[in-house]
């Protein structure tokens, strides 16, 4: 459960395409778009990645069309197909949605070997200092196994993302170097984003890879953690930042999509 200290903590600046300007802000979050629209079916976005390279460069999302799940690691994008083989994404290729930031951890520890995901996950909660709203995170090292998923790439007219995740294909790692990046968010804005842990992996010859379902440490995980108070969301003209009231109606659509196995 979310600490209560922090639910609220997090600030939330949206803008439109207009107003974005190039400049890296360090432990700050950017963001296209919502994950309630990709929920609906908004699988067009008005961003290159080009752009998105101005604002940070570690992060995840998606492509237009859903084409696969995104991993930025390193400055680099790449795009995990529906069969989890990971490509380089080309400058001038746009998002729907994604989240990245210029990544300066401040906090580093290790993970164990032998932990299941859920106990990975709060040895990350345990590390983020009190009071941290959210924050970016890398694990690197290798993983006994890693169960991911994508999804195919889409045509209009666009369907909800739950009915696209029914025909996700979903693949295992075992014993497998690599690297989990992605973010922990507060429940309170669950609709604007995921709330809890959003992760996407990609191994370290950077061929395979996918959106995180569950895990198993197989070693040391370093374990780096870039803590945030603020994300700045870019909203394309058709998309409005949902209620954060809406978000336990939200909840169990997310939690199906996101975690679905």
């Amino acid at each position: 459960m979310m600490d209560e200290r922090w639910i609220r903590s997090l600030h939330v600046e949206s803008m439109r395409h207009a107003d974005l300007h190039a400049e890296r802000e360090a432990h700050v979050l950017f963001q296209a778009s919502t994950i309630g629209a990709l929920l609906d079916g908004s699988f067009d976005g008005d961003l290159t990645f080009a752009e998105l390279g101005e604002r940070g460069d570690l992060g995840l999302g998606t492509l237009n069309g859903l084409d696969g799940e995104m991993i930025a690691i390193d400055g680099e994008f790449l795009r995990a197909d529906v069969n989890g083989e990971v490509t380089e994404v080309g400058p001038g290729e746009r998002t729907p949605f994604a989240v990245v930031t210029e990544f300066e951890p401040t906090v580093e520890g290790e993970i164990t070997a032998g932990l299941d995901h859920e106990s990975i996950l709060a040895a990350l909660d345990s590390m983020a200092r009190p009071g941290t709203s959210s924050f970016a995170v890398r694990l690197d090292g290798r993983f006994a196994s890693v169960r991911a998923r994508s999804v195919p790439r889409q045509e209009p007219p666009y369907r909800p993302l739950a009915e696209v995740v029914a025909d996700q294909h979903i693949f295992e790692f075992t014993d497998v170097e690599g690297s989990m990046v992605g973010f922990r968010f507060p429940a309170y804005v669950e609709g604007i984003e995921v709330a809890g842990y959003h992760l996407h992996f990609v191994d370290a010859e950077r061929r395979r890879g996918g959106h995180v379902l569950g895990s198993r440490s197989g070693g040391p995980l370093r374990v780096r953690i870039d803590p945030s108070d603020d994300l700045h969301i870019e909203l394309p003209p058709t998309v409005d930042l949902a209620d954060p009231d809406l978000a336990a109606a939200t909840h169990a659509a997310i939690d199906a999509v996101e975690r679905a196995n």
